[in-house]
Parts: C-alpha cells; structure tokens; sequence
C-alpha cells in the first residue's frame, strides 16, 4: 500500500515541535531550527499541510518528504521531463525551511549532481522564486514544479554555470555531457 492509499498517512506526518526536534536522537547531526515567537506553530502547521498536499496531488515526476524527524529538513526528488535532456534522470535536493517560512523561501539545493546552465557544482540553483521574486503563496510542490520546468527551459541570461549555457545552443553536445555527468538512478 502506498502512502497516497493509506488511510492512515497523517500518522507518518511528524508532528514534533521544532524545539523537540532538536533533542531527539535522530536530529543530533542536525538541530531543528527554533521557531521564532509565537508564529513557530503556524510554520509548523504551515509545513504538516503542504507535505499532505504534495502526498495528495498527484504531480508526476515531484516528491518531497521532511527528513526523519525535523519538519524544517526536506528531501525532494525531480525526475527530468520528456523530451529534454535529463529525460530519464532522477534529481535529489535538500530543503531548509527558515523560522519565518513562507515569509521567506526556503534553501533549496541539488544533492544530485546537475549540469544545468542555473546549477552550479555545488548545487545552487538560481531560479527567482526562490530570490527575489518569492511570495508566501508559494509552496513545495510550486518550487518542486519550477525547478522541474528550469531544467527543460534554463535561463541562459543569468547562468551560474557558464560552460552549460555556452553548451545549451547545442542541444546533441548538452545531452552529452548530462548523460557523462549525471548518471540516471
């Protein structure tokens, strides 16, 4: 059964409070955040709902779940889309929720290794909505979406890898060297 059918999935929702978190065994590597003033609930609360809406849509190719038990600690997973180059490639990223989430964007980055004109080797990604242009409407499942549209339409104006967007015109050679870069898991 999987965790969309089950019934019982909010029980899989952890439901530790971020100050908790950060006591309990499995946070030792990483502390939770403590959640500034009164607001830490609803940013508590905020992050319980998005992870069940991104576990009920549906969305193909997207997937994101808190690590253990620190709802502040994500890890998504983006499969790269049909007809681009990193068709049949599966992308891991790290999520890293501020205390004032949605106020602010989370710290999103590729934990798999990307050739992408907006990635750079360490695994940045330069994409506005998680800068400049970010608005508390936004959620996971819209930066999961966005970072999967990024990879079949870079912004070649604002490179953080130049060699990939030199490369992007010549879209035989850039599927080349994905597939030499960035193994398919």
């Amino acid at each position: 059964m999987t965790r969309r059918e089950n019934p019982d999935v909010h029980d899989n929702i952890p439901t530790t409070t971020p100050a908790a978190a950060a006591t309990a065994p499995s946070a030792a590597k990483q502390p939770a955040p403590v959640a500034k003033g009164h607001d830490g609930h609803s940013v508590l609360k905020r992050l319980q709902s998005e992870l069940m809406s991104l576990m009920m849509c549906g969305d193909p190719g997207i997937s994101a779940f808190p690590e253990g038990d620190n709802i502040f600690c994500w890890k998504g997973t983006i499969h790269g889309s049909k007809e681009t180059a990193y068709e049949g490639m599966v992308y891991k990223l790290s999520f890293a929720f501020p205390t004032d989430y949605p106020m602010k964007p989370p710290k999103v980055k590729f934990e798999t290794a990307c050739f992408h004109p907006n990635v750079d080797v360490y695994g940045n990604i330069c994409l506005d909505i998680l800068q400049d242009k970010w608005s508390s409407a936004y959620d996971v499942r819209t930066i999961l979406l966005s970072i999967q549209s990024l990879l079949g339409e870079p912004n070649n104006e604002s490179p953080l890898n130049t060699q990939a967007a030199a490369l992007w015109v010549n879209q035989e050679e850039f599927r080349k060297m994905v597939e030499k870069l960035c193994k398919p898991t």
